[in-house]
């Protein structure tokens, strides 16, 4: 199936909830599918109104409620902070409408659980913003290891600084707000997702330590979600893996790393450098470009940009937003992340909690 990200978009009607970095990101996304911004609603009245103008939004609303009563909106982004998308998510689904919800899908697996299976119920697309799947060097090494034999070792570590000094703070580090998981649930789920995704099989067991480095925080004081996490595992198929993840790595931005290994050939993929695919043979390695024509046909089709133009995160986000709104339209594009997967990210991201906690191995399958 092939998606144009400037048309898919005609005719849905788009309301976002928040009104942070995110919220910008989801729009930007939704206006290159082709997609109608009718109206957002923030934290309060005046923020929703503010947010509006900033979006270049038809209307600021005063509540969701609201917002879920225009008959001119098709699917609502939320992009709130974390313990609001699971009674958010399930307003929208009641409401009937398509909905996008920002990861982690909820603060617990049960709840997870509950929204995934009324999206199911309902009969809505409800999708998930694992778009890191949606780079095409991601696509392709998807396609090389399903080439490449049995899967046999998987290295994977993804490390940000932006929480690193002693006086940073952000809402996801209080609990009340981002969960009891921080590190592994905002970006160790976009790790283990690209795992599962790329190399075509299942988590089974692990075994995860997790840290925190910097027991006070400037506005949260004491902290009790992670700073850093490291985790043993193993496939359903057999394959054996290792994970990092930190969010107090100095030097490191964005910092996501995928290495897996096949009986036949190896890939890296680097988030940091996404137009480019490390592919090792014993005979012979070789780094792979960005070229339409050279790319298997589900990496390809997210190629917007000739070879040699970078093409990077919001092209990613814009591609995941254009699946999603196809699958409004009725298509089935490759690889759209559902709340099924969501909810997959947040068992996984409980295991690690609970491994952590009794250190001991959890069994997920």
């Amino acid at each position: 199936m092939s998606v144009n990200p400037n048309r898919i978009g005609a005719g849905v009607g788009v309301g976002i909830v928040g009104g942070g970095f995110m919220a910008t990101v989801h729009a930007r996304a939704a206006r290159t599918a082709g997609a109608t911004l009718v109206g957002v609603v923030a934290s309060t009245p005046a923020r929703s109104a503010q947010v509006a103008e900033e979006l270049g939004a038809l209307q600021a609303f005063d509540s969701l409620e609201a917002l879920l009563a225009d008959e001119r909106i098709t699917v609502v982004h939320v992009c709130t902070p974390n313990a609001l998308h699971a009674e958010q998510a399930a307003a929208v689904i009641a409401a009937g409408k398509h909905v996008v919800c920002e990861k982690p899908l909820a603060t617990t697996p049960a709840e997870a659980r509950s929204i995934t299976e009324a999206a199911e119920a309902a009969g809505v697309i409800a999708t998930v913003p694992f778009v890191y799947r949606f780079h095409p060097m991601a696509r392709e090494a998807r396609a090389q290891i399903a080439a490449g034999g049995r899967v046999l070792t998987i290295g994977g570590e993804y490390l940000q600084d932006w929480l690193a000094a002693a006086d940073s703070d952000n809402w996801r580090v209080d609990s009340a707000q981002g969960g009891k998981s921080r590190a592994f649930a905002d970006i160790g789920s976009h790790l283990v997702d690209l795992i599962e995704f790329i190399g075509g099989d299942r988590i089974h067991s692990l075994f995860a330590r997790t840290r925190t480095f910097l027991a006070e925080r400037s506005g949260t004081g004491t902290v009790t979600t992670e700073d850093a996490v490291s985790v043993s595992f193993e496939t359903v198929g057999g394959a054996i893996g290792t994970l990092l993840v930190s969010q107090v790595a100095p030097g490191f931005k964005n910092g996501l790393v995928l290495k897996i290994s096949a009986t036949d050939s190896s890939i890296v993929f680097e988030q940091e450098q996404p137009d480019s695919l490390w592919l090792g043979k014993i005979a012979e390695n070789r780094v792979l470009p960005r070229e339409a024509e050279r790319l298997d046909a589900d990496a390809a089709r997210l190629c917007v940009v000739p070879s040699g133009h970078a093409q990077g995160y919001q092209d990613a986000f814009n591609g995941f937003v254009a699946d999603t709104y196809a699958a409004i339209a009725g298509e089935t594009p490759v690889g759209l992340p559902t709340f099924a997967d969501g909810l997959r990210a947040g068992i996984i991201t409980q295991a690690v909690l609970d491994s952590a906690a009794s250190g001991q191995t959890v069994v997920l399958d």
